[in-house]
C-alpha cells in the first residue's frame, strides 16, 4: 500500500545568512572566491526539505507562483554543512527545476516548467533521500519573482 507524502521546501535563513556574510567577508577583504566555490547570489537563498521517511517514489511537484517571475531551484547533492565547509559547484545537481509565470498570464493558469528535467530532478531527490534526512537547496528567484510569491513543495509516494 502507498500513500501520498507532501513535502514543503523551508527556508533556511541561518544558513542563508552564512552563505551572504562568506560574500561579504570576502568583498570586505578584497579576496576572491576558492577555486570551484560556488558563491550565494543576491537573488538566491537556501531552503531545505526534511524527509521523515526514506523510502519514498517522485510523483510531481506543487509550484505556486504569486505573480510572474522564475523560480530556479538547484539541489545540493551532498550533505553541505555551510557553517563549516564551502559550497562547491560540483556539489550542484543536474538538472535544476524551473518553474515560471509568464507575465500577463491567468492567474489561475499553470505554473510552466521543463518537464522532462523537473521529473528527473524530482527522482534524484527521491534517490537522495534513501540515505539522508535532510537536503538543501538553492531557490534563485527571477524577473518579479521573491520568497514571498512563492509556495514550493514536492510530492512522493511513500511505500509502508
Amino acid at each position: 500500500m502507498s500513500s501520498g507524502l507532501e513535502l514543503p521546501f523551508r527556508p533556511d535563513s541561518q544558513l542563508t545568512e552564512v552563505m551572504r556574510l562568506r560574500v561579504q567577508s570576502l568583498q570586505q577583504r578584497g579576496q576572491k572566491r576558492q577555486d570551484g566555490e560556488r558563491l550565494l547570489q543576491s537573488n538566491e537563498a537556501v531552503y531545505r526539505l526534511d524527509f521523515s521517511q526514506q523510502a519514498l517514489r517522485f510523483s510531481h511537484w506543487m509550484v505556486r507562483l504569486a505573480q510572474p517571475g522564475r523560480l530556479t531551484i538547484t539541489a545540493t547533492s551532498q550533505l553541505w554543512t555551510p557553517d563549516l565547509t564551502n559550497l562547491m559547484t560540483r556539489q550542484l545537481l543536474e538538472p535544476a527545476g524551473v518553474f515560471w509565470r509568464a507575465p500577463g498570464a491567468a492567474a489561475d493558469a499553470p505554473i510552466q516548467f521543463y518537464e522532462a528535467d523537473a521529473h528527473e530532478f524530482g527522482e534524484r531527490i527521491a534517490e537522495l533521500a534513501k540515505v539522508r534526512k535532510v537536503m538543501y537547496f538553492l531557490f534563485g528567484f527571477e524577473e518579479g519573482c521573491s520568497p514571498e510569491s512563492v509556495d514550493c513543495s514536492i510530492t512522493f509516494t511513500a511505500d509502508s
